[in-house]
């Protein structure tokens, strides 16, 4: 799955360990859902997407159009 992470947490100029104390993650899962080893469950998507103030698809793509 790809995912804007990286970017939003760079226009916020938050290091991968300051997005997970936030998130409540360690800053090794932050990094695995940046680089696309590992996808979040559902539950941290929603965290990650009211953090951001955006909808989850403005942040999460699974390659698929939604029809």
């Amino acid at each position: 799955m790809n995912n804007r992470l990286r970017v939003l947490r760079a226009e916020r100029n938050w290091s991968q360990a300051e997005l997970a104390t936030q998130l409540d993650v360690s800053r090794q899962a932050v990094n695995a859902i940046e680089t696309g080893k590992h996808d979040p469950s559902l539950g941290l998507a929603f965290r990650i997407s009211r953090l951001f103030d955006m909808p989850i698809e403005q942040i999460f793509d699974d390659g698929h159009d939604a029809r």
